[in-house]
């Protein structure tokens, strides 16, 4: 088990408050309605699958219940930091940084 760092609440937390929503940034379709059925299957189901450090989209479900992203190693599970929606991986923040 690991503990997570939510950037809304600022605390650190046990990991089973917590679910992965996928990948973070995933930009949708300029234009999903001219998307052909095959652009917009690749869009909904397939997803790269990295190892090593990977951003994805998680959810505080049993506190906050807000979405936030965390920078994760795949690989070892390290976490190595969370930030708000709207920011970039380098504002990451760990349980000893500011908000």
């Amino acid at each position: 088990m690991f503990r997570i760092y939510c950037p809304y609440c600022g605390e650190l937390r046990e990991e089973e408050e917590f679910h992965p929503k996928g990948p973070a940034h995933l930009a949708r379709p300029a234009d999903p309605d001219n998307c052909t059925d095959e652009q917009w299957g690749d869009f909904l189901y397939f997803r790269d699958n990295p190892r090593g450090l990977h951003n994805e989209l998680w959810v505080h479900a049993l506190g906050c219940r807000k979405f936030f992203n965390v920078t994760r190693d795949t690989q070892t599970y390290l976490i190595k930091g969370s930030y708000r929606l709207g920011e970039s991986p380098d504002q990451a923040r760990t349980s000893g940084d500011q908000a």
